[in-house]
Formats: structure tokens, C-alpha cells, sequence
């Protein structure tokens, strides 16, 4: 089963997605936390949101704070896996791939995604909705709005599960077994 976890700036996605991947393991099996970044010790307000983060998930979750989603998916896709988020991923790959203004992910993404439909346990990939969260009215920021909705939707493709996220009520985008 996979779930893509899609909602606005601070609405709750991550919190609902940890539940819905809690709810779906048995009691007690291992959960990968795959966090799409590393952390920044000089930011103290992203030292603390990163602390709440790991406040919420279970002792017997692992977490892994990476920049290479696809190759964490494909090592290991048997392990329950949540990912958060997938736009902080996109940021972090048109960066390595200096692809703000110039230049193309379409490979990385495109590797990404098959790793997604490879996948072959519990898997929920959390990413922010373009049209919720803010974007500057700047060449980079249209561009990624441009990336992350067309990966949004390509995920959606490959998911059982939509939900939309909005003040931590979930909405059903596309059911399970539709």
C-alpha cells in the first residue's frame, strides 16, 4: 500500500502520516523514517522543528536523514517506510543539479519514482500542495511549483492512497482500493 500525504505549511500532514504508517504495521514492527534532508545545526527554529519531529515517532523507529530518497527506497523495500517530506527532496536535487533556472531533474525524479512503484512495503511519501504553500513570485520559486506539482501528481499516479491534509483533518483524495 502506498499513501501519498499532501497539505499545506504546518497542516498536520507529517503528524497524520506517522499515524496512518503506525496504524498499518503490526504493533511494534520496525518503521523507516526517511527525513529528505540533513540537518542544520546554525538554524536553532529547524534544530527544534526536527526535535518535535523525532519526539512524536516510536523508540523502535529508525531514522535516516538523507539526500538520496531513491537509494534508501531501492536498499531496502521490504521495510515499512515513511518519507517527509518530498518537496524538501526537490529543493535539495535542483540544487545538487544547479537546475533553478537552467537544466532538468527529470532523471533523478524519474529514478525516484520507480523506485516508488518498485517499492513493495507500507510506504507514505509526504509532500507539501502547491497551491497551500507559499511560493514567491520569483523564476525559482514558479519553478518549483512547476517541479513539485508535476511530481505530486506523478506520485499520485502511483499511489493506492491520497489524502489532503487541512488544519490536521484528512481528506480523502483517492481512496484506498480505487
Amino acid at each position: 500500500m502506498r499513501t501519498l500525504v499532501l497539505g499545506g505549511i504546518r497542516s498536520g500532514k507529517s503528524e497524520w502520516a506517522e499515524e496512518a504508517i503506525a496504524a498499518s504495521v503490526p504493533s511494534g514492527q520496525p518503521v523507516r523514517y526517511l527525513a529528505a534532508g540533513l540537518s542544520d545545526d546554525s538554524d536553532a527554529d529547524w534544530v527544534d522543528r526536527i526535535a518535535k519531529h523525532r519526539g512524536r515517532r516510536p523508540a523502535h523507529w529508525s531514522t535516516v536523514e538523507t539526500l538520496d530518497i531513491t537509494t534508501e527506497l531501492q536498499q531496502s523495500p521490504d521495510t515499512p517506510t515513511l518519507v517527509d517530506d518530498l518537496g524538501t527532496w526537490l529543493t535539495g536535487t535542483l540544487d545538487r543539479h544547479q537546475a533553478w533556472v537552467h537544466g532538468s531533474v527529470a532523471a533523478p525524479v524519474d529514478a525516484m519514482l520507480d523506485a516508488v512503484g518498485a517499492f513493495e512495503s507500507t510506504l507514505v511519501l509526504v509532500s507539501p500542495e502547491v497551491g497551500l504553500t507559499l511560493v514567491p513570485a520569483t523564476a525559482s520559486g514558479r519553478r518549483f511549483a512547476d517541479e513539485l506539482g508535476c511530481l505530486n501528481q506523478r506520485v499520485a499516479a502511483l499511489c493506492d492512497q491520497v489524502v489532503l491534509v487541512v488544519a490536521g483533518q484528512p481528506l480523502s483524495i483517492k481512496p484506498s482500493g480505487t
